[in-house]
């Protein structure tokens, strides 16, 4: 089986309501969807969300990048020689995303060629994964208004609490709201998208240590070397990395310099192959993980799924993968589904992904 073309059809799907976070504004799906063609007839499938304000790509950007270089480097080549794609693609600096979604969509192509799923191949502990809800800015009354609706809806129980305005003092008020609201038999948790300074952030945690926050995120700028090292010092809540880990390179550095004690794993920006390796490293120094959501559609939550489930470190923590329940629509023929709280990995051979064509034709944007 060899790699024959390699497509970036860009789409657009508006949400709901503009989804609000201190790093920036996301008002509708604009994605790649990746498919790799190969001489058998199978087609691998994953998709691209770009993130200029966290990693400098953009639907334009990812779509050249895959089409005028990955797409020439790739063709000819077997999915299964993992190691060889990534020694192509890693020639060219940055592009996690494009980069991923390649890679996501040729594990797509061996558990096809195969007849087994991509959660088996990678480790098969589990078919399903609990799920965590991601609250974006809004005044108190609207974000305990969403969170009391997505639990009674879909029976969740763990919400990631967008933080970082300034003052932070709304921030602390929504979190109190939301204790208050929803009891102690909800999880929470907040990310900062690195919204505060160190000090800010100090504070904060100070101001929240009494309602049983499971872990903060991102809290300051992934750059402030000494302030987050300070910071994880001194905090009594766990400290997780999210925009500061992005390769495993940054993961080591991150864990060696004490300023974060748990990662954020995320498909959307380190595949399948490179979620692996971080996964392992984190597994090898006993530090926790999350799967972590790039605002992913239906297909992104899909393989964030896909990848928690496999592994027992990975699925012990509610995985964000609910973000598509805000946009108006999607490409899957078959829509996921999360009952009781939880998300079950679609059966089928490598990704089960079975695209709406109809849908793909109404929303591309080539």
């Amino acid at each position: 089986m060899k790699v024959t073309r390699v497509e970036a059809i860009p789409f657009a799907i508006p949400y709901r309501k503009p989804l609000r976070f201190a790093s920036g504004e996301v008002d509708a799906a604009e994605h790649i969807l990746v498919r790799v063609h190969t001489d058998t007839g199978l087609v691998g499938t994953a998709e691209a969300p770009p993130r200029p304000f966290t990693y400098g790509e953009t639907q334009s950007s990812i779509k050249a990048v895959i089409e005028t270089i990955f797409a020439p480097q790739l063709t000819g080549i077997s999915p299964l020689a993992r190691e060889a794609v990534h020694a192509k693609l890693d020639r060219t600096v940055g592009n996690p995303a494009a980069k991923s979604a390649v890679d996501m969509a040729l594990w797509d192509l061996i558990g096809q060629s195969l007849g087994v799923s991509v959660t088996e191949l990678l480790g098969g502990y589990t078919d399903r994964m609990r799920v965590s809800h991601m609250v974006g800015f809004a005044q108190p009354g609207e974000m305990v208004d969403e969170a009391e609706r997505i639990r009674e809806t879909y029976g969740v129980t763990t919400f990631k609490v967008k933080v970082g305005r300034r003052p932070f003092q709304l921030d602390v008020d929504v979190c109190r709201a939301l204790r208050a609201a929803l009891g102690d038999g909800v999880e929470l948790y907040i990310d900062g998208n690195r919204g505060w300074t160190a000090s800010e952030s100090a504070a904060a945690l100070r101001a929240l240590e009494d309602i049983g926050l499971l872990f903060a995120e991102e809290l300051c700028p992934a750059d402030d070397v000494l302030g987050r090292r300070w910071l994880a010092r001194q905090s009594r809540i766990p400290l997780y990395a999210d925009e500061s880990v992005t390769r495993p390179g940054e993961v080591t550095r991150e864990l060696l310099a004490e300023a974060a004690h748990g990662i954020s794993i995320k498909t959307a920006r380190t595949g399948f192959t490179y979620s692996q390796r971080v996964l392992s490293q984190c597994a090898g120094l006993g530090v926790e993980v999350v799967m972590g959501n790039q605002i992913d559609g239906q297909i992104g939550s899909l393989c964030a799924a896909v990848f928690g489930a496999a592994f027992e470190l990975s699925s012990r923590r509610a995985g964000e993968l609910s973000n598509f329940l805000d946009m108006t629509d999607d490409l899957l023929a078959e829509p996921l589904r999360i009952e009781h709280g939880e998300l079950r990995v679609p059966e089928g051979h490598g990704l089960g992904i079975q695209l709406d064509e109809a849908k793909l034709a109404h929303y591309r944007q080539d």
